[in-house]
């Protein structure tokens, strides 16, 4: 049980390099925020890539000072499964000095086990929808569509992970669910509504923000994509919409991400058109972003696109998807539609096309509401998980509780 009154001492297992890109970038930022936050947080990644404030503790697995055993030398399952045994080992002297250990996918058997036999709760993060649901969903669309994703994407089949993964779900005393869509894939795959925990990510308001002068209102809507140019984030979906609707004849779509092998080819003749103007991988994006109207992300599964968050707060509009796991709220300051519908997302375009004072509203209240998403008020949040998911584990006397947003 935690000490009553005093700061919860978590210990954070991450078996990738900490501050690297994409998942690396997330897992940085939620240690920094949940010490602001008032945790005790004693950080265990596979290395550090990037530098962490002196009040948290920090002992990789796969790293001694400047040493460091590379992932490609083992390989990544390989490295990945030492770093949870280390962390295994690790917690057999620690027992009694943490409250509650959190978990990334792939490298938390052997923790969630050792956790649970010394009667410490666990987390696992979910940065995704439940991994045979994301499998399925992408594996459909691109046949669909007639594209193949190269064998080692993250999201083509590989059965040897998902068994992992499987019973990592099992084991973990929560799942961590960063929006409703992720929690939504597991309730559907059996999971009761009690082994879920709602939280959220965030963004660097340091990094994103709206430009300091005032709009200046154009004859035409500027939308921006941002992210991998893949099937599961419906690019397709976002092209299609635009090409239908009245926003093209005087607008422009910007496309900031590297398309998968293939991908790029079947779009061809919509990535012609005079209005869409593809730039490939970018490190400009919060430029990009104050200077467009809207993000749009039509994905057809997703975990929670950081990448929606950013652009709220550079002062994008968000049309998305309901798989987004965007944090916003349709009509009052974003647009939502259903996955796959390119009649309704075609219609928003139009829509804020052709009403710039619904527009405005939109982004007023967009950035009205950024100080909830920022990884600050993520990391406020994440505590308050784990002081509840720490409560539920103790009170054995009473059902638990589902630990909903």
């Amino acid at each position: 049980m935690a000490r009553q009154n005093k700061p919860i001492r978590v210990l954070y297992s991450f078996p990738h390099r900490l501050g690297a890109e994409r998942i690396c970038t997330t897992a940085w930022y939620q240690v920094c925020g949940l010490a602001k936050a008032g945790a005790e947080v004693l950080a265990c990644p596979g290395a550090l890539s990037r530098p962490l404030p002196p009040d948290i503790v920090i002992r990789s697995t796969l790293a001694w000072g400047k040493l460091r055993i590379p992932y490609r030398v083992l390989g990544d399952m390989r490295a990945i499964a030492w770093h949870d045994h280390i962390i295994s080992r690790r917690l057999e002297s620690l027992a009694g000095e943490i409250d509650i250990v959190h978990t990334w996918p792939l490298g938390a058997v052997r923790t969630l086990k050792t956790a649970a036999r010394l009667g410490i709760p666990t987390v696992l993060e979910r940065p995704n929808a439940h991994t045979r649901f994301a499998y399925e969903v992408v594996r459909r669309e691109c046949e669909r569509l007639g594209v193949v994703l190269p064998s080692n994407h993250e999201h083509a089949y590989k059965e040897d992970v998902l068994a992992k993964e499987e019973i990592e779900y099992q084991l973990a005393t929560r799942l961590l669910c960063p929006s409703e869509f992720v929690a939504h894939t597991f309730l559907e795959q059996g999971f009761p509504l009690e082994k879920l925990a709602r939280h959220q990510y965030g963004f660097d308001e340091r990094i994103y923000y709206p430009a300091a002068e005032p709009r200046r209102e154009k004859a035409g809507l500027s939308m921006l994509f941002v992210g991998g140019c893949a099937p599961r984030k419906g690019l397709h979906y976002a092209l299609e919409a635009w090409l239908k609707s009245t926003a093209c004849h005087h607008g422009q779509f910007i496309i900031a991400g590297e398309f998968v092998p293939g991908y790029a080819e079947k779009l061809g003749s919509m990535l012609a058109h005079r209005s869409i103007q593809v730039l490939g991988h970018r490190t400009d994006v919060p430029q990009l972003m104050r200077q467009s109207d809207i993000l749009i992300l039509p994905s057809i599964e997703e975990g929670s696109a950081l990448v929606t968050a950013e652009a709220r707060g550079s002062g994008c509009v968000l049309l998305v998807s309901e798989a987004a796991g965007a944090i916003c709220r349709h009509g009052e300051n974003a647009l939502v539609h259903r996955v796959g519908d390119v009649a309704e997302l075609s219609h928003h375009i139009a829509l804020l096309h052709g009403d710039r004072a619904l527009l405005r509203k939109l982004r007023a209240a967009s950035l009205r509401g950024v100080p909830e998403i920022t990884w600050k008020a993520a990391g406020v949040k994440l505590l308050e998980v784990y002081r509840a998911t720490i409560a539920a584990k103790a009170d054995t006397g009473s059902p638990d509780r589902a630990l909903s947003a």
